[in-house]
């Protein structure tokens, strides 16, 4: 008689957790070799075309062999790229491609990626702070301008027109028309160059406290012989020492106030350098302000790790509260009413699961 077959046991939570925790290995090791695929144009070199061998995707992208190879390695065991048993050969899926090439424009995920080598490179120094408290500086970050100039290019160059300006009723026939802007926290100047190119009847005001940034926006500038946009190296807190009140129709922080020193008292003074019925744009990271309201959050671990290990400390390093990126909508809008601003609505984009869009009037 034959015995009655066994009934395999579910595995248990520790299991079913260990499971988990291999998946986040590989996970976050994909991202390094993602950012690698970004910052080589690998990705880019292997958007549509055929299967090809190692040496003939180095080739083309002009990079070492044995190092593409091995990167090929960890893209196909990860999902990323296909690949076949003769030669062997790789591919990039159309649908691939359309979230990890430069041509992808807004959905190029790859530049997101390039967070998770730049945290890693502060990670002893974070790992101290731990222990002694305190902040780390903006000058710890190698490359973060770079990567926030494409980090902006996804999130507000590509919809800078189509979605972000229409937030504000009637401001593109002013901006045609010729009114001053100051951007504060500006970075490497893009989104300001691109407005100065778009309306040049308008005049432009950009204000970062880094000088690398500062450099990096002016020599765009002068690249492309803009004279309607200037560029102030200042402490954003310091608004009232560079700017006159009342001097601006429109002024724009683009994921910037929450790792000020004074993010309260950098608000009062856009209040402050705003005409009358003049308009504050302002993205930040949209969040509950609570970690059990977060649970759910579509970007929730990546924005806590990336608040955990930049956002808070360059705030911490100079003195500040350390509101970290997840301070939350309830917090935005007590900051603004506090600044003196009371008309004040938030906005969501539809490809922009990450940030708030908040119009506040003087």
């Amino acid at each position: 008689m034959s015995s009655a077959p066994q009934c395999l046991s579910p595995p248990s939570a520790a299991e079913a957790f260990g499971e988990h925790l291999v998946s986040v290995l590989n996970h976050g090791a994909l991202c390094l070799t993602l950012s690698i695929g970004h910052r080589t144009g690998l990705f880019d070199h292997m958007r549509d075309r055929p299967p090809a061998t190692s040496g003939e995707i180095a080739a083309a992208a002009g990079l070492n062999e044995r190092y593409v190879r091995e990167w090929l390695g960890a893209m196909a065991t990860g999902g990323i790229v296909k690949v076949d048993a003769d030669g062997p050969r790789f591919a990039l899926p159309a649908e691939h491609a359309a979230c990890l090439t430069r041509a992808a424009a807004a959905d190029n995920l790859a530049v997101f990626a390039q967070y998770i080598g730049l945290l890693g490179g502060v990670e002893d120094t974070i790992v101290a702070k731990f222990r002694t408290g305190g902040g780390v500086g903006y000058e710890h970050y190698t490359r973060f301008h770079e990567v926030m100039a494409e980090d902006s290019g996804q999130s507000v160059l590509s919809s800078l027109e189509s979605d972000i300006l229409p937030l504000v009723p009637g401001l593109t026939d002013h901006l045609e028309r010729g009114i001053q802007v100051l951007d504060i926290g500006c970075g490497s100047g893009r989104i300001l160059n691109q407005l100065a190119t778009l309306y040049p009847h308008s005049r432009f005001t950009g204000l970062d406290l880094s000088t690398e940034a500062i450099e990096r926006a002016r020599a765009e500038t002068r690249a492309t012989g803009l004279g309607n946009v200037e560029f102030i190296q200042a402490d954003a807190a310091e608004l009232d020492r560079h700017v006159a009140a009342q001097q601006f129709a429109l002024i724009t922080t683009f994921d910037a106030i929450h790792d000020q020193a004074d993010p309260l008292g950098v608000l009062t003074g856009i209040h402050r350098a705003l005409e009358s019925e003049g308009i504050y744009l302002m993205q930040d990271i949209r969040g509950s302000g609570q970690i059990h309201g977060d649970l759910e959050h579509p970007l929730g671990p990546f924005l806590y790790t990336i608040s955990c290990m930049h956002c808070m400390p360059v705030s911490l390093a100079r003195g500040g509260p350390g509101l970290g990126a997840m301070w939350g909508d309830p917090r935005a809008r007590d900051y603004l009413e506090r600044a003196g601003f009371h008309d004040i609505r938030v906005h969501q984009l539809v490809h922009d699961p990450q940030n708030n869009w908040y119009v506040a009037t003087r």
